[in-house]
């Protein structure tokens, strides 16, 4: 039974903001982003330690092996494409939808709007296919 603090299913970005609660407003990285940061970190200690090597936990290697096979853009240049991308669309999405865009790379509006429910109104079901449309062009680009 729903309490009544709870938002209505009707409302996808009022659920969104209560499921995330208080890190509804932090930064979101797509999980190439995601890889690319951690990679850039773990060069700059290896870097910097004294062996050249950093202490890789069971954790940070299934972390690093989760990211490389569900990375959608490998390259560093295309991840900045992609961003790229959302830059004329600033203020239509928030970190966390451009970020789940980003990630889970649907081929359609509709499949985007049915996983991002919080889109629906956002944006017309064109303009998301032309940005879905160019997201894919610029990962095939990469290939």
């Amino acid at each position: 039974m729903a309490s009544s603090d709870d938002p209505p299913a009707s409302n996808p970005e009022a659920l969104m903001k209560s499921r995330l609660g208080e890190f509804y407003h932090s930064t979101a990285l797509t999980v190439s982003e995601t890889r690319l940061l951690l990679g850039i970190v773990l060069e700059k200690r290896r870097a910097t330690s004294k062996t050249g090597q950093v202490n890789e936990t069971p954790t940070l290697t299934k972390t690093q092996d989760y990211l490389d096979l569900f990375s959608r853009y490998k390259e560093s240049k295309t991840v900045q494409n992609i961003d790229a991308l959302f830059t004329p669309l600033e203020g239509t999405f928030t970190n966390i939808e451009r970020s789940q865009l980003g990630s889970l790379c649907p081929d359609s509006a509709e499949e985007a709007k049915y996983l991002i429910p919080s889109i629906a109104n956002k944006i017309s079901d064109a303009d998301l296919q032309d940005l879905l449309d160019a997201m894919l062009k610029a990962r095939m680009d990469s290939s």
